[in-house]
C-alpha cells in the first residue's frame, strides 16, 4: 500500500510497467457517478498476456474516487484486485 504518488513511483511503478507491457487489458465494463467535486470509476477487465514467461488471464476489478479541484480532476484513492477467470 503506498500512501502518495512518489511512494508507488518509489515502489511498484516498474514492476506494474513490465507487467504491463507483456499483457494486454479490455475494459469489459466501465461505470462512474459524479456528485459535486466528488467522482467514483468503476472499470471491470480482461487482462491475457504473458509476463516472466508464464502466461496470464485474469478478470480485474478497478476502483477510482477523484476529486475535483481547480478545474482538475485528482485521484484520492484507487483499488485494484484481480482473479482468474471462473472455468
Amino acid at each position: 500500500m503506498e500512501r502518495s504518488r512518489d511512494e508507488y513511483l518509489a515502489q511498484h511503478f516498474a514492476a506494474d510497467a513490465a507487467f504491463a507491457r507483456g499483457v494486454t487489458r479490455k475494459v469489459i465494463r466501465h461505470t462512474e457517478q459524479v456528485a459535486g467535486t466528488m467522482a467514483l470509476v468503476m472499470d471491470e477487465t480482461e487482462t491475457a498476456g504473458s509476463h516472466e514467461g508464464k502466461q496470464v488471464k485474469l478478470i480485474g476489478t478497478e476502483t477510482s474516487v477523484l476529486r475535483l479541484e481547480d478545474g482538475t480532476w485528482k485521484i484520492v484513492h484507487i483499488h485494484w484486485s484481480s482473479r482468474k477467470p471462473k472455468t
